[in-house]
């Protein structure tokens, strides 16, 4: 279905509707992070419905040792650069560690995002005060990923890179953050490291899309680090993710592996779950 740039062409765009249908179909998402306009243009061509624009970039481009020092002038970069090489997938940037403290700052780092980076909407992490700047952005035509579970920005808070939601209290407040964020207007939402069953619980209970990644098979999506994927991020792979250019040989290939895996409800499997 998707072999070349030839065929990705006769394809429609991917919007924020697309994706609530794409749900409502029981269709998966297969979701990439991208970095520049070469690699953007590889997941185009692969067929990947969505690619984000990640702080993940402090790590696997900058190699900082967390996303924190990444600031909005680079996410814009990094943004543009993506923006640049894709033409189909739906472009989703990060904002940054304090780039949306409150709701006024969140719409001027949004508003760099959307009409400098080219982004279609843009990913903030957490719930709490967080729900009033995703009110915020929502009522004036933002659009919003909301990001919750292992939330990176919150390494130092929550003492580490750590399975969240494992005990019973933790889960059924992960699940109302979950809803939470859901009504105050985020229109998609990113679910890392936690259990699988859980996930399950989260995904059952959103009409918004849930894209997991470290959160089980039965998400509406899956999303990786793309650097992860290709097995090139030095030092240990988080145990989520699989290295699927080993056996595939070539960036593109490797790609389309991906996308027919997750499409399939064969990756994650059980080894890359919690």
């Amino acid at each position: 279905m998707y072999g070349n740039a030839k065929t990705a062409s006769a394809r429609a765009p991917v919007t924020v509707p697309h994706l609530l249908g794409m749900k409502a179909r029981g269709e998966k998402i297969v979701a990439l992070t991208a970095y520049d306009a070469s690699f953007a243009t590889q997941l185009d061509n692969a067929g990947i419905d969505v690619a984000l624009v990640g702080d993940s970039l402090g790590m696997v481009v900058q190699g900082q040792s967390s996303t924190l020092p990444v600031t909005l002038d680079e996410m814009v970069y990094h943004t543009a650069a993506v923006a640049r090489g894709l033409h189909l997938a739906l472009l989703i940037a990060d904002l940054p560690f304090m780039s949306y403290r409150n709701p006024d700052a969140a719409a001027i780092s949004s508003a760099r995002l959307l009409a400098q980076g080219g982004a279609a909407m843009v990913k903030l992490e957490g719930a709490g005060h967080v729900l009033e700047v995703i009110r915020y952005l929502d009522e004036r035509e933002v659009p919003v990923c909301a990001h919750l579970g292992l939330t990176p920005q919150s390494v130092h808070k929550l003492g580490g890179y750590r399975v969240q939601g494992k005990g019973k209290s933790e889960a059924e407040r992960l699940l109302a953050d979950a809803v939470a964020v859901e009504q105050a207007g985020a229109d998609l939402l990113v679910l890392e490291c936690v259990p699988a069953a859980l996930a399950k619980r989260i995904t059952d209970a959103l009409r918004i899309p849930v894209i997991g990644i470290g959160a089980g098979v039965d998400c509406d999506g899956q999303i990786l680090v793309l650097y992860d994927m290709l097995g090139i991020t030095p030092g240990k792979r988080p145990r989520f993710s699989k290295d699927f250019l080993l056996q595939n040989g070539t960036i593109e290939t490797a790609l389309k592996a991906y996308a027919k895996a997750v499409r399939a409800g064969e990756f994650p499997a059980s080894e890359h779950s919690f």
